[in-house]
């Protein structure tokens, strides 16, 4: 049975896993994605020195619970909307939307929003999402693929002479670190009570 299971994420393990019952499921399952991503993106929790927004946190989960090829089209599903001008970003107004939000600061984040969810995936198929450490691991590396390609972009669009590491990183972590432990946690309880509920 643990072989059997190895590579399934758990998208795979609720609900329907053949033929036109399957593709409702993942078609349910990407148009709740991105009222997910949508709507945790726009949550803002108090915290110091920046509130803490759950879009990070949504994708990093949406990726490690649908596996990398689910994952991947939700997210780009949801750029789509985004880039059509509906209002779904965390720093999105009726001033910004769509492709000229896209282009602005935060267009390296929604970069690394897509490698994070991939990655995510990939390493929730390989069961790292069963382990509060694996899982803690694989939300690091999740992150990193944010931070890098969200700096990189920042540091071409003002300037390496620019505080990009002030703007773009540090006062984000502690907020991260909280995100990085509930989602470390949330995933292999869920999975436990799957488990569970198999017996």
């Amino acid at each position: 049975m643990e072989t059997t299971w190895n590579n399934k994420v758990l998208s795979d393990a609720l609900g329907a896993n053949t033929g036109l019952s399957l593709r409702a499921k993942q078609a349910a399952l990407v148009v709740a994605g991105v009222v997910l991503l949508a709507i945790a993106a726009k949550i803002k929790v108090p915290m110091w020195p920046v509130p803490i927004t759950m879009g990070t946190f949504a994708v990093l989960t949406i990726g490690a619970a649908y596996g990398a090829r689910l994952g991947l089209v939700t997210i780009m599903a949801y750029m789509l909307v985004g880039a059509l001008g509906f209002d779904v970003f965390a720093g999105s107004s009726a001033e910004a939307t769509g492709l000229t939000y896209m282009m602005g600061g935060t267009g390296g984040y929604l970069v690394g929003y897509v490698l994070a969810t991939v990655m995510l995936g990939v390493l929730a198929q390989r069961g790292w999402d069963r382990s509060v450490l694996w899982m803690g691991l694989a939300m690091l590396i999740g992150n990193a693929l944010i931070y890098l390609p969200g700096l990189a972009w920042l540091g071409q669009l003002y300037g390496w002479d620019q505080p990009i590491l002030a703007w773009g990183l540090t006062p984000f972590l502690i907020g991260d670190v909280v995100k990085l432990a509930l989602a470390a946690l949330l995933l292999p309880a869920v999975w436990a009570l799957v488990g569970r509920a198999r017996r």
